[in-house]
């Protein structure tokens, strides 16, 4: 039952309810309505054989001759026996059965003077045999009524209540599957919102609730998506603000530190060193506040701006190309594919991820644009030693640098690019993620929904 969703574990629970109910019901209907008709049954043909055994009786006192017709009048259809066993013979009318078939022990309890009721199957026919002692002789007198109308009605009988049996089991099934899927309806849009708030989508809530036992847990969760939003925002608005005030200061660190570059030749030595650890480490600084920048730029914005249709073929080759650095091999699909979404965003998220093979994996060695399965498809290569498995999610953090976590330097970065990849691309509601290259390497595979025609 594990396996089963907790829809199914209601529904299948729910049928086999019904199902044992229904059988309980079905099984005392059978035993009362088959006991009823089977008592009925051999009543009459008991009464019936004891009024014929009179007149056999009196035809065999009398001694009369007539004794052939009148056994043939006493069968009442074509499938009823009267058998008269008399002076060591057997008179047989109606269906002519063998005698030997009967059971000898219900043939002496007629000889004995006992009557007794069996059913019997002869020749295939379902029969009640019914034997009875003749009162002037030593003999017995067996009648053999059929019970073939019975036995239809007892088949009929059956074979509607395992069907209403099974009916009710399915319907118990379908009646479960409905009741749990309006039961659980609050908990899969509880899921959805909770998915969404988990993908950035602060602004998702549970909607009224009219169900007194609901209306609290909507509440309830709604007022924590409103305190997570409202914390997030003073977050990013914090960093955002700290941001803005570090630029002044920062534009004038960078600008010493350029000053201060030209004159390198000029500081020999020790000093030299900490002048340049001195300008990678304001390098540093100084992409990192404009990433903090960009962060808290879009975690403010409560919506996003107008869309527009973008060929991402003609996005990817405008970065490559406003790039320093050698032509890239790019491989592209037919037609291109085109998304709907904010440029400048999408701008940012390529030439963050080439800046990144750039910096720390040896360089981009190829750029795929295509389709595929209905989504765009963007693919960068490497030639970097690639990442291992358990940092491939890590990486998209904030302030997670990986394998270079600790380090200091201007090729470390701070962190925060390809967080800002996941950022933008969840945005457009795609998604992001790195790959082993064939051949070695990383490929990091962008993901976006494409644009209807």
């Amino acid at each position: 039952m594990r396996r089963f969703s907790l829809r199914w574990r209601v529904a299948l629970v729910m049928g086999l309810g019904s199902v044992l109910l229904t059988s309980a019901v079905a099984v005392a209907v059978w035993n009362l309505t088959s006991g009823y008709m089977l008592r009925q049954r051999e009543q009459s043909a008991v009464r019936q054989a004891e009024v014929n055994v009179r007149l056999v009786d009196a035809a065999l006192s009398s001694g009369s001759d007539g004794l052939t017709g009148l056994l043939t009048g006493l069968t009442t259809g074509p499938d009823s026996t009267v058998l008269l066993f008399h002076g060591g013979q057997v008179l047989t009318s109606g269906r002519q059965v063998d005698a030997r078939e009967l059971p000898r022990g219900l043939v002496d309890l007629g000889r004995a003077g006992t009557p007794a009721a069996q059913r019997l199957m002869v020749d295939g026919i379902p029969v009640l045999a019914v034997t009875l002692p003749i009162g002037s002789t030593d003999g017995a007198y067996v009648e053999l009524a059929p019970l073939v109308q019975l036995d239809r009605t007892f088949r009929f009988l059956s074979a509607l209540l395992v069907a209403v049996t099974v009916a009710s089991g399915m319907l118990g099934v379908a009646l479960g599957s409905w009741a749990g899927r309006r039961a659980l309806r609050p908990l899969t849009e509880l899921t959805k919102a909770a998915s969404r708030i988990a993908g950035g989508d602060l602004r998702a809530r549970l909607p009224t609730q009219t169900d007194p036992d609901l209306t609290s847990l909507a509440g309830t969760f709604n007022a924590t998506a409103e305190a997570l939003e409202q914390r997030v925002r003073r977050d990013a608005r914090f960093a955002g603000d700290v941001s803005h005030e570090l630029r002044s200061p920062l534009t004038t660190m960078v600008n010493a530190a350029e000053v201060l570059r030209r004159r390198r030749v000029e500081v020999p030595g020790t000093a030299g060193k900490a002048l340049d650890l001195l300008t990678s480490e304001v390098d540093r600084f100084a992409r990192m506040v404009v990433d903090l920048l960009e962060i808290s730029r879009a975690d403010q914005l409560a919506e996003d701006p107008a869309s527009e249709t973008i060929d991402l073929v003609s996005l990817v080759a405008n970065v490559v190309a406003a790039r320093p650095g050698g032509p890239v091999a790019m491989e592209t699909g037919s037609p291109p594919p085109r998304v709907l979404g904010d440029r400048r965003r999408l701008d940012r998220a390529v030439d963050n991820l080439l800046d990144n093979a750039e910096r720390h994996a040896g360089g981009v060695v190829r750029i795929g644009v295509f389709s595929r399965d209905g989504k765009a498809r963007i693919e960068v290569d490497d030639a970097g030693p690639g990442v291992p498995p358990e940092l491939r999610d890590r990486i998209f953090d904030r302030f997670d640098r990986g394998a270079r976590a600790g380090r200091r330097g201007a090729d470390t970065g701070s962190g925060l690019g390809l967080a800002l990849v996941a950022q933008h691309v969840q945005r457009h509601g795609g998604t992001v993620r790195v790959e082993d290259r064939p051949g070695g390497g990383a490929r990091f595979v962008v993901e976006l929904p494409e644009a209807e025609a």
